[in-house]
């Protein structure tokens, strides 16, 4: 998979659209608004602005489709616990994140994005909660790692296990997107 040789957004859901019914394999991006999904997915594909990224939290409010190699799907999910959004609209978002994760058959992999400067919040929590209820075990990709030093990297790395109480052997992956440290773990995480 360290090879893209195509990338392209194929679909685009709104709150009210219907979910694609795909054969390939999916794998789902999710995390706070700002995160940095869109980022790590434009890393992974070795694109510049394939993902839309923005420093305005709550950039992403669909589903995004990237269909890859024509071989699988990256799923950017709109990010969650952003304040300047209506109750009503956060709310929606939840149940179409959680009517996917539940729904879809191709789903191989839920990544649950961190921001690995601050320890992850209640949002981060449920988002957890849904992915472990939907049947996954949860990867985490801890972003902006390139913020951090190696030393505050270790003790965050802790911090982080230590909150989302993960169990042994689940995945924990520190990442940039400046640097692009943890590209190579995630797409052979990815082709396993």
């Amino acid at each position: 998979m360290n090879k893209i040789r195509s990338a392209e957004l194929e679909t685009v859901c709104g709150i009210t659209s219907r979910i694609p019914e795909h054969t390939l394999p999916e794998y789902a991006f999710a995390g706070r608004s700002n995160v940095g999904k869109s980022s790590l997915i434009n890393a992974l594909l070795q694109r510049k602005n394939l993902a839309r990224t923005s420093a305005e939290p709550g950039k992403t409010q669909t589903m995004n489709f990237y269909l890859v190699n024509e071989a699988l799907y990256f799923v950017d999910l709109p990010g969650y616990g952003y304040a300047r959004t209506s109750r009503e609209t956060r709310e929606a978002w939840g149940r179409m994140i959680e009517r996917y994760l539940g729904g879809s058959k191709v789903l191989k992999t839920v990544f649950l994005l961190v921001d690995m400067r601050h320890e992850p919040n209640a949002n981060d929590l449920q988002m957890l909660e849904w992915i472990r209820a939907a049947g996954f075990s949860p990867a985490v990709i801890t972003t902006k790692a390139d913020k951090l030093s190696k030393n505050e990297q270790a003790r965050m790395k802790q911090v982080i296990r230590r909150t989302l109480s993960l169990k042994e052997g689940e995945i924990l992956i520190p990442f940039s997107s400046v640097t692009k440290a943890g590209r190579e773990e995630i797409l052979a995480l990815i082709e396993e």
